[in-house]
């Protein structure tokens, strides 16, 4: 794995395009990655941020309006990601969380929050005017299986 993400990050030098590795600190920081994104039951952020090198971006997943209020004590998290907000293919089992608890989410800490979950060209708008500061997403970059 550790080859594989310092590969990325070879193939992204000079531009301003970031890798950062889910959930393992460890590869992150021997690939030379520029980050890690922790779920939400993962290692405590301020953990993190004592042994990361200076610069080192460190995200959450979050899914509730205490969990933003949680991940931000301390100040050690860049971002946060907060999701299901709609249905998605990727989560089917999960339940849409919506816009309004995304507006909740967003209004509960000064960290910038990117909603994932069901995102497609035609919500980005009202995930924005919700609060988020930008959009993740999986399912609206996947490539249509009659492309070659």
């Amino acid at each position: 794995m550790t080859r594989l993400v310092s590969a990325c990050v070879d193939a992204i030098r000079g531009t301003r395009a970031r890798v950062l590795v889910n959930d393992r600190f460890d590869v992150a920081v021997a690939a030379g990655a520029h980050g890690v994104h922790l779920r939400g039951d993962s290692f405590p952020a301020p953990r993190i941020r004592a042994y990361a090198p200076p610069g080192f971006l460190i995200g959450r997943s979050v899914h509730s309006a205490s969990d933003a209020v949680m991940a931000a004590d301390g100040d050690a998290v860049d971002y946060l990601i907060f999701g299901t907000v709609f249905e998605s293919r990727s989560k089917p089992d999960r339940v849409a969380a919506g816009l309004r608890e995304l507006t909740a989410v967003a209004d509960a800490t000064r960290i910038p929050v990117l909603a994932i979950g069901g995102m497609t060209s035609d919500r980005i708008a009202d995930v924005m005017r919700a609060g988020a500061a930008g959009v993740a997403g999986i399912s609206m970059f996947d490539m249509p299986s009659d492309v070659s």
